[in-house]
């Protein structure tokens, strides 16, 4: 049976490649597995079908046959330990690419999520001027420990990973703030995550659907 996942009908991220199941077709495309998307309307998603799937109503919900799974983080690493592409054949690799991934989103991934809601559902409010330098400075001690660690490599841990496929699509969520630009090594990184075909097979097909969905003039 074909892989089904489900996206955003219209996504509120405009074609920018930042909803979360951007992550799971890069993880399809990366290891080369064919897959269906059904796209849900934002009603749809808190309806009981679509609850069955995911508790909580969100996407990316992922079905394979008998599996059914949500949560992005879980799908990549169900994807990445099912199929070749993402995880080394050396245990220890494998166990150190999964603790980066474990990291994007437990680690890296939080304070940067609330520096972006901040921005978009907290401007009129009073207290935004003074949080706002409060959550970049967050945003700021976590990105130059990531540089620390990543140095002048071009991955987190030798080889392209499900680590660095998560992270990327975590730092992504930072373009247009001007906090990433502050790591130059971070920024290059991001740009490589970018440039590979997966990737940019992976991005045509979410843009697609936010072009199609637009209305004509």
């Amino acid at each position: 049976m074909t892989i089904t996942i489900t996206a955003f009908e219209r996504s509120p991220d405009r074609g920018r490649g930042l909803a979360r199941d951007m992550r799971v077709r890069w993880a399809l495309e990366e290891t080369d597995q064919r897959y269906d998307v059904r796209l849900l309307s934002l009603p749809a998603m808190k309806e009981p079908a679509h609850r069955a799937l995911h508790p909580f109503g969100q996407i990316p919900t992922y079905q394979d046959g008998d599996l059914a799974l949500f949560e992005s983080g879980a799908i990549v690493l169900h994807i990445a330990q099912s199929h070749p592409g993402l995880l080394s054949a050396d245990a220890n690799a494998r166990a150190r690419a999964i603790a980066w991934m474990f990291a994007a989103l437990a680690t890296v991934e939080p304070p940067i999520v609330e520096r972006s809601m901040a921005v978009l559902l907290e401007r009129d409010k009073p207290w935004y001027e003074a949080r706002l330098p409060v959550l970049e400075d967050r945003v700021r001690v976590r990105l130059g420990e990531l540089s620390q660690r990543l140095g002048e490599a071009d991955w987190l841990d030798d080889g392209f990973s499900a680590g660095d496929l998560m992270m990327v699509t975590v730092l992504r969520r930072l373009h247009g703030s001007g906090l990433l630009e502050g790591c130059p090594n971070l920024s290059a990184y991001v740009a490589r995550g970018e440039a590979r075909p997966a990737y940019q097979r992976a991005f045509a097909d979410q843009l697609a659907v936010f072009t199609a969905t637009q209305p004509p003039g």
